[in-house]
């Protein structure tokens, strides 16, 4: 599986952004996708998991009742939209599946200004 995302970019505090990823799969998405993210100096976090049927969803504390993860099955996307925004999300994000091996997208930054 491929993972390729896009959005992202520069905004400030209190601000949205959305990330998305496209998997690039010959099979059906029957698998958990998400997002995690790094800081610089910091170790890899998950920030939101969704479970391969959509439903099951994880979120980190943090960013509970800010940010939603959704999945479009016939697009194999997964979306997070930001909302509230703080400087402390800044971060490169990256697009996860739960695959064989795992799936890991490039990465994308998000940079939250105060």
């Amino acid at each position: 599986v491929q993972l390729v995302e896009s959005g992202g970019g520069l905004v400030q505090a209190g601000g949205s952004l959305n990330v998305s990823c496209v998997a690039f799969d010959d099979g059906f998405m029957v698998y958990d996708m998400g997002w995690y993210r790094q800081s610089p100096g910091k170790g890899r976090e998950g920030v939101a998991i969704s479970g391969w049927d959509g439903e099951r969803i994880i979120y980190l504390d943090s960013v509970k009742g800010r940010f939603t993860i959704s999945r479009d099955f016939t697009k194999k996307t997964v979306h997070l939209q930001m909302n509230s925004l703080r400087p402390e999300n800044t971060a490169t994000y990256y697009c996860y599946a739960n695959t064989s091996p795992s799936a890991w997208g490039q990465g994308i930054q998000v940079a939250v200004s105060s």
